[in-house]
Parts: C-alpha cells; sequence; structure tokens
C-alpha cells in the first residue's frame, strides 16, 4: 500500500534548497535521506510530514492529495497517522515522563506498552519530571510517546543524536520491527551513513537534486 507520494517538490527559502523531489513511500518500507548540512534534507522532512507547504509540488498521503484534504480531514491524519521524531525532545516539561506518555495515550486510545518502556530503558525513570531526565532519556521518552500513538509513517529527524552508539542501534532495530510488523513506513533524516544504510533505500540530497543510492 502506498502511504506518501511527493511529487516534483520544490522549496525556496533565501536561495533555491532543491527542486523537482520525487518520492514514494510504501507499507514496511524505510528510507533514508542524506547529505550536507544545509543541503534541506530536514526542511524536505517538514514538507512531507505536512509541517511546510512546499513552493511547488504536491505531496499524496494515503492516496489523497492534501492540497484537497480539509483542515479537520489533515489534522485527523497528524493527530492519528503521523509520528515526528526530532533530535529535541519536545516534551511537557512540566510532566512527568509517564504523564507526556499518557497525553499520547488519551489523543490515540492506545495504551501504553510497558514492554516498549523496558526495551527503551526507561521503566525506572518513567515517573520522574523530564527536567530530571538526561538528554538521553527524554529523547527515549520522546521515542516512546510516537510509538504509543502507532502512526502510519515515522518521521525522523537525527532521532538517535542525543544516544550513545549502542543505545542508537536499539532504538533503530526497534523502529525497523514497528514497521515491518505492523506494515508502516518510515523517513529517516541522518548525517549518519552507517545508520542510513539500513534503511531499505537510501537517497542523498546534493545539488538541489535528490537521487536513490540505494
Amino acid at each position: 500500500m502506498n502511504l506518501l507520494s511527493a511529487n516534483n517538490i520544490s522549496h525556496t527559502f533565501e536561495y533555491k534548497l532543491f527542486s523537482d523531489v520525487t518520492l514514494e513511500l510504501n507499507s514496511g518500507e524505510t528510507i533514508a535521506i542524506i547529505g550536507m548540512s544545509g543541503s534541506g534534507k530536514s526542511t524536505l522532512l517538514h514538507i512531507l510530514s505536512t509541517l511546510l507547504t512546499p513552493d511547488k509540488g504536491n505531496i499524496s498521503l494515503f492516496g489523497q492529495e492534501i492540497r484537497d484534504m480539509s483542515k479537520k480531514d489533515l489534522s485527523e491524519i497528524k493527530r492519528h497517522d503521523l509520528g515526528l521524531i526530532f533530535q529535541s525532545h519536545y516534551l511537557f516539561n512540566g510532566f512527568s515522563a509517564y504523564e507526556n506518555l499518557e497525553v499520547a495515550e488519551i489523543l490515540s486510545q492506545n495504551k501504553i506498552d510497558e514492554i516498549l518502556l523496558k526495551r527503551l530503558n526507561i521503566n525506572g525513570v518513567i515517573q520522574n519530571k523530564v527536567t530530571k531526565l538526561s538528554g538521553g532519556q527524554q529523547q527515549r521518552v520522546s521515542i516512546a510517546r510516537v510509538l504509543t500513538k502507532q502512526p502510519k509513517i515515522i518521521f525522523a529527524d537525527e532521532p538517535t543524536g542525543n544516544l550513545d552508539k549502542k543505545t542508537a542501534g536499539e532504538v533503530m532495530q526497534l523502529f525497523f520491527e514497528y514497521c515491518k510488523e505492523k506494515e508502516r513506513g518510515m523517513i529517516l533524516v541522518t548525517h549518519d551513513e552507517n545508520l542510513a544504510h539500513k534503511c531499505q533505500k537510501v537517497y542523498k540530497l546534493e545539488d538541489k537534486k535528490l537521487q536513490q543510492v540505494q
């Protein structure tokens, strides 16, 4: 099943970042986007995840073009079907880690998975305030929050940037298992080429163009 299609996407800030970007994501598929700093990787991810509107081109989610959706329908898709993970955790600092997960539980109506908490090694600190957690723990809580939602597409921008190499590998394995077992998809932006090449497809954003390299 096709989850996302991007056709002839172009975008400019002070200068043209990229043009004529075309990309497809299908069920169970994992895609990595690599490229030099400043090449527009994060901007492209923001466009694909509907956070930004491209200057040109169109994006379809689950067979329907975004520009044809009502604000209400798009809001529902964002709430239930899209999961965004950034290098910054964007947790609610006034809450405990568990209360942050409860927000995702309420919005998605999916139960918090205790096994997931153990695999992310946050079960022992889950009742602590977010501000009492280390950077790596905060990042793992943010990952748990997204996976609690059980999105159809994960958009991940340097999701393991605050994690040590061993933990980063474990987290990525969790993502890969999730996509395979639940027939979900993931688009990962990373500067780590070793990590990128663990995905099924790898694209490089270079000279304003997106080219598949794997």
